[in-house]
């Protein structure tokens, strides 16, 4: 058999593969550049482009919603004791990581939208303890409902997703000389940490919830 000695075109090839699998697949192949989704609120396992927001921003509001929405699944119809159950002393609570995610949100709006070094006076006496956690965290945040702790969270969201609505890519784009690590850092991935962020704390809710007294084995 003869071999193949034309050179393959990267372009061509990588285009064809999309198609191929556009077909096999049934995907449907959309361009963000046109993309925008008209069920916000209702189709969350669409990433990409919102109404009402800039592009880029509205991807990632997208993906934090998503995160959002697995957050307050994994802590659905959990009872404040259940909120309040430490696993170890050095541990932290459902409660206080519902708390501590409002109080991310919080700040970064400080910090991203008013230029604050850190939380404002009044923030900070709200959410100052949340942030930090710890034994301050285990003494003060309990007693609190679930009602509580997700109104909280939709009420600093909603502020979020407001002040968002005020700005363009080119400020999500804007670039902090040093921020992380002392690093170059534009205000995408300051907001980016906070969607990680939440996603990180979402996986330790699920294992204190494993671990609740009487919990099921097996999977959540």
């Amino acid at each position: 058999m003869q071999q193949q000695t034309t050179p393959i075109n990267r372009r061509n090839f990588l285009r064809n593969a999309s198609l191929a699998a556009a077909g096999t697949a049934g995907f449907s192949m959309l361009s963000f550049e046109s993309f925008s989704n008209p069920m916000e609120g209702e189709n969350p396992n669409i990433i990409g482009p919102l109404q009402g927001y800039s592009p880029q921003i509205g991807i990632l509001v997208s993906m934090m919603t998503w995160i959002r929405e697995s957050v307050v699944r994994a802590a659905k119809d959990l009872k404040t004791e259940e909120l309040d159950f430490l696993m170890d002393p050095k541990a932290n609570t459902i409660g206080a990581m519902l708390m501590h995610l409002a109080a991310t949100d919080t700040v970064y709006q400080d910090l991203t939208f008013y230029n604050l070094k850190d939380f404002s006076e009044s923030n900070q006496k709200r959410f100052g303890v949340a942030m930090e956690l710890g034994d301050e965290g285990r003494k003060q945040i309990k007693g609190n409902n679930l009602d509580y702790y997700l109104s909280t969270l939709q009420e600093v969201r909603e502020k979020t997703l407001a002040e968002f609505k005020k700005r363009d890519d080119k400020w999500f784009a804007q670039v902090d000389p040093s921020f992380f690590g002392g690093k170059p850092t534009n205000n995408f991935c300051k907001w980016f940490h906070v969607c990680e962020h939440e996603a990180n704390h979402r996986g330790q809710i699920t294992l204190v919830r494993k671990r609740l007294p009487g919990a099921p084995a097996g999977k959540e």
